[in-house]
């Protein structure tokens, strides 16, 4: 997977990378009841739109990508924007070895988990939910099943409530893409239980 996520970048812009902060971001971090700033973790970051766009927002942010070229470029992104915004390069299921130790008042996902192999999402949940404050949020973009010619990329509103213990589904919207989509808002209960 890493390879072909390689070849995107090396070969320009990524299809995904729209540079764009998607409205449901936005939403959450301007809208009516908008969450007050506090530190978030972006995973699978690209070349670091969003997390430049939390930033200027008020965010402590911590972003992460596997890729080196994704990291270099979100660097170079953030430096531009005068963005105080700290990106790592490293695996969202490895986050002990990457140096992000929280707590996060806010996770954002733009297609990182969709894309990781089954076996190792239980690894992702377990890092997030290790690194989350009382009443952390997730906002999620995946791809539904099928989205893809394989058999197991995708997420389902069942798997993400089956693999995060201690969190509740909040919110599931489909997405507007001409393949299954959708927009998942997980939280972290208050307390630890």
């Amino acid at each position: 997977m890493r390879s072909v996520l390689e070849d995107f970048y090396r070969d320009g812009k990524p299809p995904w990378d729209s540079g764009v902060t998607p409205p449901e971001l936005v939403a959450l971090v301007e809208g009516p009841g908008a969450l007050t700033p506090g530190q978030v973790l972006e995973l699978g970051c690209g070349t670091g739109t969003n997390a430049v766009y939390l930033a200027r927002h008020g965010w402590r942010v911590a972003a992460v990508d596997l890729v080196d070229r994704a990291v270099r470029q979100a660097r170079e992104k953030a430096a531009v924007a005068g963005a105080d915004v700290t990106v790592l390069c490293g695996d969202a299921t490895r986050l002990d070895e990457v140096g992000v130790p929280g707590p996060y008042d806010l996770f954002f996902d733009l297609s990182c988990y969709c894309g990781i192999p089954p076996h190792r999402r239980d690894a992702y949940a377990a890092g997030l939910t290790k690194r989350a404050a009382p009443g952390a949020r997730l906002l999620m973009f995946g791809y539904g099943l099928g989205a893809f010619d394989d058999s197991w990329s995708g997420v389902t509103a069942d798997e993400l409530g089956a693999r995060f213990t201690g969190w509740q589904l909040a919110d599931v919207t489909p997405g507007t893409n001409p393949v299954p989509t959708f927009w998942f808002t997980l939280q972290r209960a208050a307390a630890a239980a």
